[in-house]
């Protein structure tokens, strides 16, 4: 898979991308992201990216012209499956979703920042937009981290385990459920005995019934 960001501050994205699970799927090649600085396709002497609103109002908006020509340079290199858009009035994230865009093979992503982007190039361009949550960040380069975060661990070969990520937390609409390890016992709080008992038919139950009971409790909406 490769995955295509354009940002205003690359800088944010360098640490993120570069160690633990996502810098192993790199160096095995199942991973490549590139992050396009948009900064070079701005206008005049101080390649300025954005301006004022029409209409007035407070805050910047990303030009047209810088972001087309990037794009329209991608484009020119190869077609994308998604040209994907952070903003926080797009498509709320979810597992479901990342599910979906781990099984293309390219993708776009665009990163906001001051106000947002001039509406035509999300009429232009844009195929899908998301949001990681209900708040507004600085800019779309940390929501772009969490999206090919998601995406990069569930694509094979990545994780050591794939059926991890295959069991982990929103896979089914399900919270995951509570899991130990070494010590049997800490400060007088045991291991499960169902879990140490070696029934795999018994544990799998146990884990079911913790599961739907953890999700009854802390996330009800995820059983509608």
């Amino acid at each position: 898979m490769r995955i295509d960001i354009i940002s205003t501050v690359p800088e944010l994205l360098a640490s993120p991308l570069s160690h633990s699970i996502m810098q192993r799927a790199q160096d095995k090649g199942l991973l490549s992201v590139e992050v396009h600085d948009l900064r070079p396709y701005g206008l005049g002497k101080h390649n300025s990216v954005d301006d004022y609103q029409f209409g007035g109002g407070a805050g910047m908006v990303m030009r047209c012209e810088p972001l087309a020509a990037l794009i329209d340079e991608l484009l020119a290199e190869r077609a994308y499956d998604e040209i994907v858009y952070l903003t926080p009035d797009g498509e709320r994230y979810a597992q479901r979703r990342a599910n979906r865009l781990s099984l293309l093979d390219n993708l776009l992503f665009i990163c906001g920042h001051y106000k947002g982007i001039d509406e035509r190039i999300r009429e232009e361009y844009v195929t899908l937009e998301l949001s990681i949550g209900d708040y507004v960040l600085s800019g779309g380069e940390l929501a772009a981290a969490v999206i090919v975060d998601s995406i990069g661990r569930l694509l094979p070969g990545v994780i050591g385990d794939e059926t991890s990520a295959l069991t982990d937390t929103f896979q089914d609409d399900l919270l995951a459920p509570p899991v130990y390890t070494r010590p049997a016992e800490w400060r007088g709080r045991e291991v499960p005995e169902v879990l140490r008992g070696g029934d795999a038919g018994a544990i799998e139950r146990w884990r079911e019934a913790q599961a739907e009971a953890r999700t009854a409790t802390r996330r009800p909406d995820l059983l509608e």
